[in-house]
Protein backbone atom coordinates (compact mmCIF):
# COMPACT_ATOMS: atom_id res chain seq x y z
CA UNK A 1 0.00 0.00 0.00
CA UNK A 2 1.51 3.30 -1.13
CA UNK A 3 1.55 6.29 1.19
CA UNK A 4 0.75 9.43 -0.79
CA UNK A 5 1.44 12.75 0.93
CA UNK A 6 -1.59 15.02 0.43
CA UNK A 7 -0.34 18.47 -0.65
CA UNK A 8 2.89 17.29 0.91
CA UNK A 9 2.02 16.63 4.53
CA UNK A 10 -0.60 19.26 5.19
CA UNK A 11 -1.29 17.91 8.66
CA UNK A 12 2.30 18.68 9.65
CA UNK A 13 3.18 21.87 7.73
CA UNK A 14 1.44 24.45 5.50
CA UNK A 15 0.12 22.67 2.41
CA UNK A 16 1.83 22.86 -0.99
CA UNK A 17 4.99 24.37 0.50
CA UNK A 18 8.53 23.08 0.50
CA UNK A 19 8.24 22.59 4.26
CA UNK A 20 5.23 20.34 3.72
CA UNK A 21 6.93 18.23 1.04
CA UNK A 22 10.05 17.86 3.16
CA UNK A 23 7.90 16.63 6.05
CA UNK A 24 6.24 14.06 3.78
CA UNK A 25 9.60 12.75 2.61
CA UNK A 26 10.96 12.79 6.16
CA UNK A 27 8.17 10.35 7.04
CA UNK A 28 8.86 8.18 3.97
CA UNK A 29 5.87 9.02 1.77
CA UNK A 30 5.99 7.01 -1.46
CA UNK A 31 4.44 9.79 -3.55
CA UNK A 32 3.91 13.54 -3.27
CA UNK A 33 0.51 14.90 -4.30
CA UNK A 34 0.02 18.59 -5.07
CA UNK A 35 -2.20 21.02 -6.97
CA UNK A 36 -1.34 23.24 -9.93
CA UNK A 37 -2.80 26.59 -10.95
CA UNK A 38 -1.62 29.13 -13.54
CA UNK A 39 -1.15 32.84 -12.85
CA UNK A 40 -2.09 35.72 -15.16
CA UNK A 41 1.51 35.87 -16.39
CA UNK A 42 1.52 32.11 -17.15
CA UNK A 43 3.54 30.96 -14.17
CA UNK A 44 2.53 27.55 -12.85
CA UNK A 45 2.16 27.61 -9.06
CA UNK A 46 1.18 25.16 -6.35
CA UNK A 47 -2.14 26.12 -4.77
CA UNK A 48 -5.31 24.16 -4.10
CA UNK A 49 -7.97 26.87 -4.38
CA UNK A 50 -8.71 29.25 -7.25
CA UNK A 51 -7.72 32.06 -4.94
CA UNK A 52 -5.23 32.48 -2.18
CA UNK A 53 -5.98 34.14 1.12
CA UNK A 54 -3.34 36.30 2.75
CA UNK A 55 -2.81 36.65 6.53
CA UNK A 56 -5.13 39.68 6.57
CA UNK A 57 -7.98 37.72 4.99
CA UNK A 58 -7.74 39.30 1.52
CA UNK A 59 -8.68 36.99 -1.36
CA UNK A 60 -6.79 37.05 -4.66
CA UNK A 61 -7.80 34.94 -7.64
CA UNK A 62 -4.66 33.33 -9.01
CA UNK A 63 -5.63 33.51 -12.69
CA UNK A 64 -6.11 37.29 -12.55
CA UNK A 65 -2.87 38.21 -10.79
CA UNK A 66 0.82 37.93 -11.60
CA UNK A 67 3.23 35.90 -9.53
CA UNK A 68 4.80 39.09 -8.19
CA UNK A 69 1.42 40.43 -7.08
CA UNK A 70 0.48 37.14 -5.44
CA UNK A 71 3.77 36.84 -3.57
CA UNK A 72 3.22 40.23 -1.97
CA UNK A 73 0.36 38.51 -0.14
CA UNK A 74 1.80 34.99 0.16
CA UNK A 75 5.59 35.01 0.25
CA UNK A 76 5.92 31.21 0.30
CA UNK A 77 3.82 30.65 -2.82
CA UNK A 78 5.79 27.96 -4.65
CA UNK A 79 6.20 27.75 -8.41
CA UNK A 80 6.17 24.38 -10.13
CA UNK A 81 9.60 25.11 -11.57
CA UNK A 82 11.00 25.80 -8.09
CA UNK A 83 9.43 22.64 -6.76
CA UNK A 84 10.90 20.50 -9.56
CA UNK A 85 14.35 21.98 -9.01
CA UNK A 86 14.55 20.75 -5.41
CA UNK A 87 12.62 17.46 -5.39
CA UNK A 88 14.77 14.45 -6.20
CA UNK A 89 14.08 12.74 -9.54
CA UNK A 90 13.50 9.46 -7.75
CA UNK A 91 10.45 10.78 -5.89
CA UNK A 92 7.13 9.87 -7.51
CA UNK A 93 5.00 12.93 -8.24
CA UNK A 94 1.20 12.91 -8.33
CA UNK A 95 0.35 16.13 -10.15
CA UNK A 96 -3.25 17.34 -9.83
CA UNK A 97 -4.29 19.91 -12.44
CA UNK A 98 -7.42 21.77 -11.46
CA UNK A 99 -10.39 21.96 -13.88
CA UNK A 100 -10.28 24.95 -16.19
CA UNK A 101 -6.56 25.53 -15.85
CA UNK A 102 -4.58 25.93 -19.10
CA UNK A 103 -2.28 22.98 -19.69
CA UNK A 104 0.25 24.35 -22.21
CA UNK A 105 2.78 25.71 -19.71
CA UNK A 106 2.39 22.67 -17.47
CA UNK A 107 3.14 20.40 -20.43
CA UNK A 108 6.20 22.49 -21.32
CA UNK A 109 7.59 22.20 -17.79
CA UNK A 110 6.95 18.47 -17.62
CA UNK A 111 8.62 17.91 -20.99
CA UNK A 112 11.65 19.91 -19.87
CA UNK A 113 11.83 17.98 -16.59
CA UNK A 114 11.76 14.63 -18.38
CA UNK A 115 14.48 15.87 -20.74
CA UNK A 116 16.57 16.75 -17.65
CA UNK A 117 16.34 13.18 -16.42
CA UNK A 118 13.23 12.76 -14.29
CA UNK A 119 11.78 9.39 -15.38
CA UNK A 120 8.33 9.63 -16.94
CA UNK A 121 7.46 6.57 -14.84
CA UNK A 122 7.84 8.77 -11.74
CA UNK A 123 5.16 11.25 -12.85
CA UNK A 124 1.40 10.69 -12.69
CA UNK A 125 -1.12 13.36 -13.67
CA UNK A 126 -4.64 13.50 -12.28
CA UNK A 127 -7.66 15.75 -12.56
CA UNK A 128 -11.40 15.94 -11.98
CA UNK A 129 -11.56 17.31 -15.54
CA UNK A 130 -11.65 14.86 -18.44
CA UNK A 131 -10.71 17.59 -20.92
CA UNK A 132 -7.58 18.40 -18.90
CA UNK A 133 -6.58 14.73 -18.84
CA UNK A 134 -7.21 14.36 -22.57
CA UNK A 135 -4.90 17.31 -23.24
CA UNK A 136 -2.15 15.87 -21.04
CA UNK A 137 -2.52 12.38 -22.51
CA UNK A 138 -2.31 13.75 -26.06
CA UNK A 139 0.82 15.80 -25.31
CA UNK A 140 2.55 13.33 -22.98
CA UNK A 141 1.21 9.82 -23.67
CA UNK A 142 4.05 8.28 -21.66
CA UNK A 143 2.68 9.69 -18.37
CA UNK A 144 0.31 7.73 -16.17
CA UNK A 145 -3.18 9.25 -16.05
CA UNK A 146 -5.10 9.29 -12.76
CA UNK A 147 -8.87 9.73 -12.68
CA UNK A 148 -10.00 11.82 -9.69
CA UNK A 149 -13.65 11.34 -8.82
CA UNK A 150 -15.82 12.28 -5.86
CA UNK A 151 -18.08 9.26 -5.48
CA UNK A 152 -19.39 7.58 -8.64
CA UNK A 153 -17.64 4.33 -9.48
CA UNK A 154 -19.62 4.07 -12.71
CA UNK A 155 -18.51 7.49 -13.91
CA UNK A 156 -14.95 6.93 -12.70
CA UNK A 157 -14.57 3.69 -14.66
CA UNK A 158 -16.21 5.25 -17.74
CA UNK A 159 -13.66 8.06 -17.59
CA UNK A 160 -10.84 5.59 -17.05
CA UNK A 161 -11.80 3.56 -20.12
CA UNK A 162 -11.76 6.68 -22.29
CA UNK A 163 -8.11 7.25 -21.42
CA UNK A 164 -6.97 3.67 -20.89
CA UNK A 165 -6.27 4.58 -17.26
CA UNK A 166 -6.11 2.23 -14.28
CA UNK A 167 -5.48 4.57 -11.36
CA UNK A 168 -8.49 6.21 -9.70
CA UNK A 169 -8.51 8.51 -6.66
CA UNK A 170 -11.89 8.60 -4.89
CA UNK A 171 -13.30 10.37 -1.85
CA UNK A 172 -13.09 7.97 1.08
CA UNK A 173 -16.50 8.91 2.55
CA UNK A 174 -18.38 6.86 -0.06
CA UNK A 175 -16.15 3.80 -0.22
CA UNK A 176 -16.76 0.38 1.30
CA UNK A 177 -14.89 -2.90 1.26
CA UNK A 178 -17.18 -4.67 -1.23
CA UNK A 179 -16.86 -1.87 -3.77
CA UNK A 180 -13.09 -1.76 -3.39
CA UNK A 181 -12.87 -5.52 -3.79
CA UNK A 182 -14.83 -5.33 -7.03
CA UNK A 183 -12.70 -2.52 -8.43
CA UNK A 184 -9.54 -4.41 -7.50
CA UNK A 185 -10.77 -7.52 -9.30
CA UNK A 186 -11.41 -5.43 -12.41
CA UNK A 187 -7.81 -4.22 -12.35
CA UNK A 188 -8.30 -0.70 -11.02
CA UNK A 189 -5.80 0.89 -8.63
CA UNK A 190 -7.82 2.86 -6.09
CA UNK A 191 -6.37 5.46 -3.73
CA UNK A 192 -8.93 6.88 -1.27
CA UNK A 193 -8.64 10.49 -0.11
CA UNK A 194 -8.18 11.74 2.53
CA UNK A 195 -7.27 8.99 5.04
CA UNK A 196 -5.67 9.95 8.36
CA UNK A 197 -6.60 6.76 10.22
CA UNK A 198 -4.17 3.85 9.97
CA UNK A 199 -6.69 1.28 11.24
CA UNK A 200 -9.21 2.26 8.59
CA UNK A 201 -6.61 1.99 5.87
CA UNK A 202 -5.55 -1.45 7.06
CA UNK A 203 -9.10 -2.77 6.62
CA UNK A 204 -8.98 -1.80 2.95
CA UNK A 205 -5.33 -2.63 2.38
CA UNK A 206 -5.83 -5.81 0.28
CA UNK A 207 -7.86 -3.92 -2.32
CA UNK A 208 -6.30 -0.48 -2.65
CA UNK A 209 -3.23 0.93 -4.36
CA UNK A 210 -2.54 3.42 -1.61
CA UNK A 211 -3.91 6.11 0.66
CA UNK A 212 -3.77 9.86 0.21
CA UNK A 213 -3.06 11.28 3.66
CA UNK A 214 -2.36 14.56 5.44
CA UNK A 215 -0.33 12.61 8.01
CA UNK A 216 2.21 10.29 6.42
CA UNK A 217 3.86 10.02 9.83
CA UNK A 218 0.92 7.89 11.01
CA UNK A 219 1.73 5.25 8.39
CA UNK A 220 5.44 4.85 8.96
CA UNK A 221 6.49 1.23 9.38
Amino acid sequence: MKIIGHRGARGLAPENTLASFKKALEHHADELEFDLRVTRDNVVVLNHDRQLTDPNGAHMRISTHTLTELRKHKADLLTFEEFLSVIDHRVHLLVEIKPGEPTEQIVTLLQAEIALGRPAANISVGSFSQSVLRAIHAALPELEIVIIEHWSGVYATWRARQLDARRINMRSWWLWRGFLRGMYRHGYLIAPYTINDRKRAQKWRPYIYGVITDRPDLFEK
